[in-house]
């Protein structure tokens, strides 16, 4: 039986014709981006955590520094958090006018049994991630909105200050440790989202600010899309002592694509083996365990190996694993079951 995957990130949101005019039409195949709904049904893909979220656009010349070692991209600046809302209620909008034209091939699932029902019916789950705190004020008043318009999992920054805390800024190599931890308006944040029964991703989050909700909440630590720090010196990787601290609270590491993250080197080279890929995930299940790490691929939001190409090509990567010695049992659980597992014990 083949292996269904359930993917821990994607950015596709920013592409579909819903949200803007030039984009794609996710029920119908694309020869551009990485995902659709053909193309993820041929991988073996039937759901993931679509992100929601305002990004940077950089310019190289004027953004990026190259150094004879390495690279750092100038931190993005913070968002207005008044248009940044405006535009996460159209990204919602969009999502869900898509739901509504797939006359059922598609649903946005609120909880794990809905997205488990979604796999037996042979639909496509959806669960609402935002990626960045930047829509939200201090009081959360908008943490609220969101989360009874279905917004299950958060990330409280991307690579950008906010008020709740600061990211990491694209660069490598370089520790993850670049700057405070989590604001008082933060730390309320992780105690909110455990509260609703949101699940926080420590995603683009600084070092000090992972600690920090590592001493605050309640909940199991989970990064939805990053690699090993050991393996690939990049500042968005964790290092062994947040993967330990990771273990410790029975999370989950998605394993990202992004090639920059992924090679030791860290150039964005498209032409970058599986072989290396299997390695970061193997890396993880030696210091996490085989429950705790999963895919968070980052379609649509990287660069990611010629092999992969796009969804379709997920079995490609299933079968390098198998090659690393991973047999069915432990591939579901990559695959899928413990995104399940994580979420039932972090969702209300």
């Amino acid at each position: 039986m083949p292996i269904k995957i359930f993917d821990g990130h994607n950015d596709v949101v920013q592409h579909l014709r819903e949200y803007r005019p030039d984009g794609i039409d996710f029920l119908e195949r694309s020869t551009t981006g990485h995902l659709d709904l053909s193309r993820a049904q041929a991988g073996g893909m039937f759901g993931g955590f679509f992100a929601l979220g305002v990004f940077a656009k950089y310019n190289a010349a004027e953004d990026l520094t190259v150094t004879e070692t390495g690279y750092e991209v100038r931190m993005a600046a913070p968002l207005d958090p008044v248009s940044t809302y405006k535009e996460i209620t159209l990204q919602l909008a969009a999502l869900r006018s898509l739901e509504q034209r797939s006359l059922g091939k598609i649903r946005i699932a609120t909880t794990v049994d809905e997205i488990e029902q979604a796999r037996r019916d042979d639909a496509f789950a959806i669960l609402l991630h935002m990626e960045g705190a930047d829509a939200i004020d201090p009081e959360l008043r908008e943490l609220g909105e969101l989360y009874r318009s279905g917004l299950r999992s958060l990330g409280i920054v991307w690579s950008r200050p906010n008020i709740f805390g600061r990211g990491v800024p694209f660069a490598y190599p370089r520790s993850p440790d670049t700057g405070p931890g989590l604001t008082p308006a933060g730390k309320d944040l992780v105690r909110e989202c455990n509260r609703l029964g949101i699940m926080l991703d420590l995603a683009h989050l600084n070092e000090r600010g992972f600690w920090d909700v590592a001493v605050l909440s309640t909940a199991p630590l989970v990064v939805t899309h990053t690699c090993v720090h050991a393996l690939c010196p990049s500042a968005r990787n964790l290092t062994d002592r947040q993967l330990d601290a990771i273990r410790a609270s029975d999370g989950v590491v998605g394993m990202n694509f992004s090639v920059g993250d992924v090679r030791p080197d860290g150039q964005r080279n498209v032409d970058t083996p599986l072989s290396l890929v299997a390695q970061h995930i193997a890396y993880l299940v030696d210091r996490l365990g085989i429950d705790r790490v999963a895919i968070g691929s980052d379609f649509d939001g990287a660069t990611i190996p010629a092999a992969i190409g796009d969804a379709s090509g997920l079995p490609h990567l299933i079968d390098t694993l198998r090659q690393h010695g991973f047999d069915d049992a432990a591939l579901e659980k990559i695959a899928c079951q413990n995104w399940m597992r994580v979420l039932r014990l972090t969702l209300r």
